[in-house]
């Protein structure tokens, strides 16, 4: 029974990840690791980890525990590997958010590099098969050549944000050479759905509009996202766990970095006022918004804001060539799961 560690197992990404391990991979022993802290709504967390508890009881051959704490308390990581000697890590605990890092820069250096860095660390005094970690499409910062490729150069953030996720790429690389720790890392790309982050857009404009508030459409509209689904998103994770980068040796004797990093993203960069455009169809559809809601007295173009780039687009050959997969979902059917879902979750 491969043992993992799933940390960040309250949030968006790591809930859906837990989830589908449990339905897909049973009998298998997954530790959760999240401090449930309150940069969102926490009751969302709360309720997430319920259905993580619920999914685990209907899947008794397997065993699934949940340990909240802060990814920056080297103790408690440390004694989690000494008592578990996990085979696979899955690090998808961080500080998200653009925008929040710009007024809250320690949250960002705590969580995603003092906590990255006891993730390591440990994985060096407790070897696993393989250290999979959150990366992100902000590493790409102001590139112009689209769409992003993994060979392209990321050394000029935009944000504070998108500067630690790149900080933990080179990170990984080292303790990779160093000390032979096969890692992998996903650049995921403005991933959406049921139950997601509510500083997301999507989810944001949907509790705007809802209590009548305007909306504001960043860059007069003129932004492109590549929005992933989020169980696209978790399919990719998912192949890339089981598939760690091979150690070999070089010409020098020494051992070459096992260490890989992929795109996961849509390959279909849709623009804003699209976007908008089909949420405030499927909200309507769900039921969420009345068919009568005036949009256009609710909506505001504004300009560009600091830390934002004007487009994301992922290539994604790497991910296909490596592992026969690519992300699929449409907008439309993601938006539709989404206000689905949080019609019958807000009521």
């Amino acid at each position: 029974m491969k043992k993992i560690l799933a940390t960040g197992s309250a949030g968006f990404i790591g809930s859906n990840l837990v989830l589908r391990l449990l339905k897909t991979e049973s009998p298998v022993e997954i530790v959760g690791f999240d401090s449930v802290n309150d940069y969102y709504d926490p009751s969302l967390k709360e309720w997430r980890l319920k259905q993580i508890e619920k999914c685990a009881a209907e899947h008794p051959e397997s065993k699934y525990t949940f340990v909240k704490g802060n990814l920056a308390d080297k103790a408690i990581i440390d004694s989690l590997f000494e008592q578990h000697h996990f085979d696979i890590v899955v690090n998808l605990a961080a500080q998200a958010g653009v925008r929040y890092s710009i007024t809250n820069p320690g949250a960002y250096i705590e969580s995603n590099l003092i906590g990255f860095y006891n993730i390591l660390e440990a994985c060096r005094n407790y070897p696993v098969e393989h250290l999979v970690y959150a990366s992100s499409s902000s590493v790409y910062g102001g590139n112009t050549k689209v769409p992003f490729s993994e060979e392209d150069k990321v050394d000029n953030p935009v944000s504070l944000y998108a500067a630690t996720k790149k900080s933990n790429e080179l990170l990984a690389h080292s303790y990779s050479k160093l000390y032979n720790i096969p890692s992998t890392g996903l650049r995921f790309f403005t991933v959406y759905g049921p139950a997601g982050r509510p500083d997301m857009a999507y989810f944001g404009f949907t509790n705007k509009l809802l209590k009548g508030e305007t909306i504001k459409i960043f860059n007069y509209g003129n932004c492109k996202r590549d929005f992933t689904f989020v169980e696209d998103i978790v399919e990719g994770v998912q192949r890339v766990m089981h598939n760690a980068p091979e150690k070999r040796v070089g010409a020098d004797g020494l051992p070459l970095p096992p260490y890989k990093v992929y795109n996961i993203g849509n390959s279909s960069p849709e623009n804003l006022l699209d976007f908008v455009q089909i949420l405030q169809e499927e909200l309507i559809r769900a039921g969420v918004l009345p068919a009568d809601y005036d949009f256009e007295s609710h909506k505001e173009l504004v300009p560009m804001q600091p830390g934002d780039v004007p487009v994301t687009f992922a290539d994604t050959s790497a991910l296909e060539r490596d592992f026969g997969f690519r992300p699929s979902t449409s907008l439309r059917e993601g938006l539709r799961r989404f206000a689905e879902w949080y019609k019958e979750f807000y009521g």
